[in-house]
């Protein structure tokens, strides 16, 4: 018995050993404490980091500083009321705290052919167009179901109601009312930048829906702040490569 634990206590030592030892060959850290944070994604594993080497600079089509508005106009801190905009940290807390037990989703809101370039790991490409479209579409009827929530028959009370408060003056989401949000997964929605509107589209046409603002997050940096900061980037289909490669 006291072989055994001896045993155990000295395995655990290696292994902390080694993790220390791994961690402190990173020059380079997301924060002080945090070199890297491994997720995964489509059932791989990969290590979310910063490019190692001090000399990388950005290539390619995310290098440019000038797009032409509209309609690539730079978009604000706040995309709508209630919603909360994060930055590179709450993302990756985000990863370790919804996506990793299965209460939320990280959503790279961009064309399919800007994710084929290359995404931000951890994430599902739904499209914002998808959002845009009927409740009664197939295609949307599936992300409904795989956002949580579900098609539900308001009761005659709940419309009695509702019509009392428009008397009021008070503004009611009709869109809510035929809705079952109760297992409304937090979503966190991203696109290319400051200046690519695809994933604000994506964001109000859910909240038209009658979707929680307060289980919407947006992160306004999006693809262009990511790479700047030498974070992985992972093309779809390929095994995950470190450190993050360029996106033309």
């Amino acid at each position: 018995m006291l072989r055994s634990v001896v045993y155990s206590v000295y395995v655990l030592f290696l292994v902390t050993a080694v993790n220390v030892h791994a961690a402190d060959t990173f020059e380079i850290k997301i924060t002080e404490n945090m070199p890297y944070l491994d997720v995964q994604h489509d059932g791989k594993a990969v290590r979310i980091q910063r490019n190692q080497d001090e000399e990388n600079v950005i290539t390619g089509g995310f290098a440019k500083t000038s797009r032409k508005c509209p309609p690539f106009c730079v978009h604000s801190m706040l995309v709508a009321p209630g919603v909360t905009t994060v930055g590179e940290l709450e993302l990756l807390d985000f990863i370790k705290q919804r996506v990793a037990t299965g209460t939320g989703i990280l959503i790279d809101a961009r064309a399919p052919e800007w994710y084929a370039k290359g995404t931000i790991p951890g994430s599902v490409n739904i499209p914002f167009f998808v959002f845009q479209k009927d409740s009664s579409d197939p295609e949307m009827q599936f992300v409904l179901d795989r956002i949580g929530i579900k098609p539900r028959t308001p009761g005659v009370i709940e419309r009695l109601w509702a019509s009392i408060k428009r008397l009021f003056g008070a503004e009611v989401n009709e869109n809510a009312m035929n809705w079952d949000l109760s297992k409304a997964k937090h979503l966190l929605l991203w696109c290319n930048g400051p200046w690519c509107d695809q994933s604000p589209r994506a964001i109000r046409a859910l909240i038209k829906l009658g979707y929680p603002e307060s289980k919407l997050s947006y992160y306004r940096g999006g693809m262009q702040d990511w790479l700047v900061l030498g974070l992985t980037v992972i093309v779809p289909g390929t095994e995950p490569a470190l450190p993050a490669p360029a996106v033309k």
